[in-house]
């Protein structure tokens, strides 16, 4: 019975999707529920995912010149109060210290939701010149926001994340900076994840608090919910003139610099369970699976099988992340376990293989089984990992694709939010009041206007007033 059970305990995608998601990062051991309300442990099995995503993005940004640095966690509760607009937009998620030991604080400290102001107070006395300039830095570490829901990695009270702060001469040199990043996170969910993200601008009621341009990318869910999956902010020069960074040109005037801002963080783990995940479990990317291909020996107990495992090991751990499950489970077990954790190849092999000179190779993204003679895995492996990644992001892509809707005025707008999920594109006034009455009626916002604009109609689906941009707009984790 023991056996039979392990993915019944997965609640079926279309029954529930929300607990269908929660059983799959319990099940796959990716957390654990913690004491500290809001917050979870990263279990060995979603750590590797993060560690994978992190070394692969980080390799990507150096690339562009980026450098790691790292900052206090701690923010005085007057520099986060020096810009108005970025203090007000969290205000509401902010954890406060009050007392060192047991002494109360002169004054209340913040534990980072976000880095800017520490960044800004770092950069006024290090940038002096021209220079000095560009300085192109990003931190790894963990952040804090009090959320009222929090769900496994979409929404936690404490996450990781990555946050690049950039300082530049001009303000061409900014906005260059803050698209070049966009297209980083754009390139590393299709080419790393199997991800495909629409690319875009975000209204100024959905923008990060205090920057002048936020740009997102959006990706579809399973159930139709969207997923801002990365965002770049172009600051201006607003921070600067409320924190006096100022550097001498080479016209010795004094100029306030223009600052980036951008960041990726462990929800991108979520929507790598959403996106891709069945109802069997985990369908991992093979680019960010901490174990790429599971060899599971058949009748192990017989002389030589587990040799022949161990020495396939040896030879594939030199190109792909592998691993023997040699417990004493059945093979039926063995499958299933593999199919929950979402390995991307599983690799059968039995006293009728070793005779024959072959294994099985077999895929989790679509259960296609293949024999391969033994001289020739490691080829077949890398052909099929390479395959396998290609055909995760085509189906990603045909779903969103499939569940995108096009409408034409409010009544066609209204019926596909009541009867469909997924994106609609509709035109739009550019006014917030229309934001406003979307969201309050439908539930539904903004997810971002596309830099691929389309024409669809000359009025806004909301009021009716000539339109000024074609949105996306959604529903959203």
């Amino acid at each position: 019975m023991a056996e039979k059970k392990l993915v019944e305990a997965i609640t079926s995608m279309d029954e529930d999707f929300a607990q269908w998601y929660t059983d799959v990062v319990k099940k796959a051991e990716l957390i654990d529920y913690t004491s500290v309300k809001g917050c979870m442990v990263i279990k060995p099995a979603g750590y590797a995912i993060w560690e994978l995503l992190q070394r692969q993005l980080d390799d990507r940004f150096k690339a562009t010149g980026v450098q790691n640095v790292y900052l206090p966690m701690f923010i005085p509760e007057s520099l986060l109060e020096k810009e108005k607009d970025h203090v007000e937009g969290f205000a509401p998620e902010v954890a406060w210290v009050t007392h060192g030991g047991l002494q109360p604080l002169q004054e209340r400290l913040c534990v980072r939701p976000t880095s800017e102001t520490l960044f800004c107070d770092f950069y006024k006395n290090d940038v002096q010149s021209y220079r000095d300039l560009p300085k192109v830095y990003n931190q790894w570490c963990s952040v804090v926001r009090w959320e009222k829901e929090t769900r496994p990695f979409l929404r936690s009270r404490e996450f990781l994340w990555q946050e690049g702060h950039t300082v530049h001469a001009t303000a061409e040199e900014a906005e260059e900076r803050t698209i070049q990043m966009l297209n980083v996170y754009a390139d590393f969910c299709e080419e790393v994840l199997a991800i495909p993200v629409i690319k875009g601008r975000k209204t100024d009621k959905e923008k990060f608090a205090g920057a002048v341009a936020t740009y997102t990318i959006e990706s579809l869910m399973h159930d139709g919910k969207a997923l801002q999956s990365g965002t770049s902010h172009n600051f201006g020069d607003g921070f600067a003139k409320a924190f006096g960074i100022q550097f001498t040109n080479k016209d010795n005037t004094l100029k306030y610099v223009h600052q980036t801002s951008w960041g990726m963080t462990t929800r991108m783990i979520g929507a790598i369970i959403m996106v891709h995940g069945d109802n069997s479990g985990l369908v991992l990317p093979p680019k960010v699976a901490p174990i790429q291909i599971a060899i599971i020996p058949i009748q192990q107990k017989k002389e030589g099988v587990l040799d022949k495992a161990y020495e396939l090991k040896q030879r594939l751990e030199k190109n792909f992340r592998v691993k023997v499950d040699d417990t004493d489970k059945s093979p039926g077990f063995k499958f299933a376990e593999a199919e929950m954790r979402g390995f991307p190849l599983r690799l059968e092999i039995g006293p009728k293989d070793i005779e024959a000179g072959k294994c099985v190779l077999c895929r989790r993204d679509n259960g296609e089984k293949l024999e391969v003679a033994l001289d020739k895995v490691e080829e077949k492996a890398a052909e099929l990992l390479e395959t396998i990644h290609h055909d995760m992001l085509e189906r990603a892509r045909a779903h969103r694709d499939e569940h995108t809707y096009v409408a034409r005025n409010y009544e066609e707008f209204e019926k596909l939010f009541t009867e469909k999920t997924g994106f609609v594109k509709a035109m739009w006034c550019g006014e917030q009041t229309c934001e406003d009455a979307i969201k309050e009626k439908l539930s539904v916002t903004s997810r971002c206007m596309p830099f691929e604009q389309e024409q669809l109609t000359d009025t806004c689906i909301c009021c009716g007033k000539p339109a000024k941009k074609m949105v996306y707009w959604g529903r959203a984790y």
